[in-house]
């Protein structure tokens, strides 16, 4: 570790000898002002671990000193300097791992019925519910974008926007098959129904970033689905876009132009994309990486909501709240905080930067 810390140093140095040289080149000054920024945290932070390594030598050193007021001092010092020690590694250790470049992004979440017909559509609905309720407690907009409604209250499928700083960093983690156990409202019998439901949490993508050429699509306009009466829409607002070389159909008709749902239709098109060749490229570095989302089967579950026993269980970590309810209304930090630690852990190890690295 103090390796790459001397190496981020020496570069830090640099970074400030060519500013006070640099002259009139204001975007060569943008730059690197923004890269000296980016290590300042790292090379503050060292400067303290040298100094309490530096304290821990001096105070073993004055343990074995015949000076008794000297040896007492070291002693009720030290531990509190290793402690310090403890605390700035920890720290530096997880400065100095790269961090995901889309966590401060907005999001695009997907949420799709799975197994379980009209009982997976009306849970849907409730973890629709659920992050617009943590978004809410995060003061993040929540603007949807796509949905398809089963008529009953549920969804066969929900897309909406989540805008905020850092939503994809606590969102990603949402990602994947959720379960829901519980006794219908139309079930006479009492028996537990096992349904499922899918989200995918992408995050939101500029257009330099990924670029879609005009011949790779098609686009089709036809009415949107109307209540009937006035509701009806008597031009052809509603967008489908199709990607041809993936056959990936994107389908949007809740905005009143079809410019806007064009917009919309391309911003989810291009999120899925980026997550596609996002997910080709880690494959190719990690081969044991999860899937994000499943097909939707029973077995392929990240989460389970256990209603009898007001329990929610994420298999991922093997952490359950027993507070159903309150998960429900959006608390599910506990689960979001488990696995950005298991996260951390692993680029910890990845880098060899983890216990004894």
């Amino acid at each position: 570790m103090l390796d790459k810390i001397k190496s981020i140093e020496e570069r830090y140095a640099e970074i400030n000898h060519q500013l006070e040289a640099i002259g009139d080149d204001y975007q060569r000054a943008t730059e690197l002002s923004k890269e000296r920024a980016e290590l300042d945290e790292i090379v503050q932070k060292a400067q303290q671990y040298r100094k309490v390594l530096a304290g821990i030598a001096e105070a073993r050193e004055l343990i074995d000193s015949k000076d008794d007021d000297l040896r007492q001092l070291a002693e009720a010092e030290l531990p509190e300097l290793q402690e310090k020690e403890a605390a700035l590694e920890k720290g530096l250790k997880s400065l100095l791992v790269p961090k995901d470049p889309r966590d401060d992004r907005n999001v695009i979440v997907e949420i799709r019925a799975g197994t379980g017909g009209d009982e997976a559509g009306l849970f849907a609905a409730d973890l629709f519910r659920m992050y617009s309720y943590y978004a809410d407690r995060m003061n993040w907009k929540v603007e949807i974008l796509s949905e398809n409604e089963t008529g009953i209250g549920g969804y066969k499928e929900i897309i909406f926007m989540i805008r905020g700083r850092g939503a994809y960093s606590k969102l990603k983690w949402e990602s994947g098959v959720h379960r829901v156990q519980r006794i219908p409202a139309t079930e006479a019998s009492g028996r537990i129904h096992t349904s499922t439901v899918t989200v995918a949490v992408l995050a939101e993508v500029d257009d330099i970033e990924i670029d879609i050429p005009d011949t790779d699509i098609r686009m089709d306009v036809y009415k949107s689905a109307g209540a009937g009466g006035q509701n009806v829409q008597k031009n052809s607002t509603a967008v489908r876009i199709t990607h041809l070389p993936t056959g990936m159909v994107v389908a949007c008709q809740d905005e009143r132009s079809q410019l806007q749902n064009r917009l919309r239709a391309m911003s989810i098109l291009r999120a899925r994309l980026y997550e596609i060749e996002q997910e080709r490229m880690q494959q190719e570095l990690d081969q044991t990486r999860r899937s994000q989302v499943g097909s939707g089967e029973r077995a392929e579950k990240i989460r389970t909501y256990n209603y009898p026993q007001s329990r929610v269980t994420d298999h991922r970590v093997n952490i359950s709240s027993f507070n159903l309810p309150s998960v429900m209304i959006g608390n599910i930090d506990q689960f979001i905080e488990e696995l950005s630690l298991q996260e951390e852990a692993n680029r910890l190890a990845t880098a060899g930067l983890g216990d004894g690295g």
